[in-house]
């Protein structure tokens, strides 16, 4: 097959050094052999239009990307808030580095689609936040009119109300997938207009509601971008403790506290979760979450909410969630949030968008899938 000669090797070796990538894990991962990426990068010899493909898909670029001359600063490649999340945690998977991309893109995606039907774009103000830890949380709490959300979407509806898109990974393998086996149970992208959250689908949807406020929290608290894994949402030090902390009075104020049977309180960590499940319930959070409020407020001690920390550990906490892919034209619903598929759809029959670009915007879903899902969502 005839070789390209003109493949920018600089290029290639900047996309290698910004994930810390070897020549021999590369061909392994990309499925480029690696006489052939030895080849380029010790000799300049060229490579096949197909190698360069799977480098480009690889990397998250154009097969241009690697045709051009030129070196390419990082500044002009990733957003200012890309540089911070991937400084946070230099280990990011290459999978989840273009995760990363995917939600901006899909933000930038939204705000044209705004643009174009003439919305109005509701700018990010956040409620100003003073007092002790509760009222900080009841402001939040009254800002997000939570009284009736007792669910992760209900929660999340009330979040976008306030011009911030929340995403969640899909449970199957694909580009919308946070990888199986990682340990990032979320992050946030801060803006001044439209910031965004994504969160790791868990079996336990609870779970992904606390990770869900966790980010906010940072958003409302730090108001930067960041990226949080399963130590960072059980930590006890700085921003994350902060974060922690905030996440969960807003779920569990004082007045929730108040509804508890003290009385039926087990001495075992084993009986909490029967202990806690008529809360668990009604409040759409985990136990773990309630005994946390519970020993700061002083009604168990922490040695009991820690056994009940190991209990959890050991079962496997974190499973992830996968889902029936029967009703897979309903899946860019949950990934990217009635707001977001809403106005595609508005887009759509504004004649500003194509079947087919709808298609793309929605996780590709084929343009039959489409229509079903325009029919699921008008009908609920």
């Amino acid at each position: 097959m005839e070789r390209i000669d003109f493949v920018n090797i600089e290029r290639l070796r900047w996309c290698m050094d910004e994930v810390g990538i070897p020549v021999d894990r590369l061909a392994q991962e990309a499925g480029v052999p690696e006489k052939a990426l030895r080849g380029l990068l010790e000799e300049g010899k060229g490579l096949t239009f197909n190698q360069i493909k799977k480098l480009a898909a690889y990397f998250g670029r154009g097969v241009f990307f690697f045709l051009q001359e030129g070196e390419l600063p990082e500044e002009k490649v990733h957003s200012a808030q890309f540089r911070t999340l991937t400084a946070q945690k230099p280990e990011l998977s290459m999978s989840l580095r273009r995760l990363i991309e995917r939600v901006e893109k899909q933000r930038d995606h939204y705000l044209n689609l705004l643009e174009e039907l003439g919305a109005e774009v509701m700018a990010f103000a956040p409620p100003t936040l003073s007092g002790d830890i509760n009222e900080k949380a009841e402001t939040i709490r009254q800002w997000l009119n939570l009284d009736k959300a007792n669910d992760f979407e209900g929660h999340r509806r009330a979040i976008e109300a306030r011009g911030i898109l929340v995403f969640r990974s899909n449970g199957y393998p694909g580009k919308w997938q946070i990888p199986k086996n990682n340990p990032i149970l979320g992050f946030s992208i801060h803006h001044d207009i439209c910031p965004c959250i994504m969160v790791k689908k868990l079996r336990l949807e609870e779970r992904q509601t606390f990770t869900l406020f966790h980010e906010l929290s940072h958003l409302l608290l730090h108001g930067e971008s960041m990226i949080d894994d399963a130590q960072d949402l059980s930590s006890e030090e700085g921003k994350e403790q902060d974060a922690n902390e905030l996440a969960g009075y807003i779920l569990v104020p004082d007045s929730f506290l108040n509804q508890i049977d003290q009385s039926g309180s087990p001495d075992d960590a084993d009986y909490f979760s029967d202990w806690l499940h008529p809360y668990k319930q009604k409040w759409g959070v985990s136990v773990e979450v309630i005994l946390r409020r519970l020993m700061d407020a002083g009604r168990i001690s922490r040695q009991s909410y820690l056994d009940y920390r190991e209990r959890l550990e050991r079962q496997g906490i974190q499973d992830e969630g996968t889902g029936n892919r029967k009703y897979r034209y309903r899946e860019p619903l949950h990934i990217f949030g009635a707001r977001f598929v809403k106005t595609v759809f508005d887009a759509v029959h504004a004649e500003n968008l194509t079947l087919s670009r709808a298609s793309d915007y929605l996780d590709g879903i084929k343009i039959k899938d489409v229509h079903e899902l325009e029919r699921y969502v008008t009908s609920h």
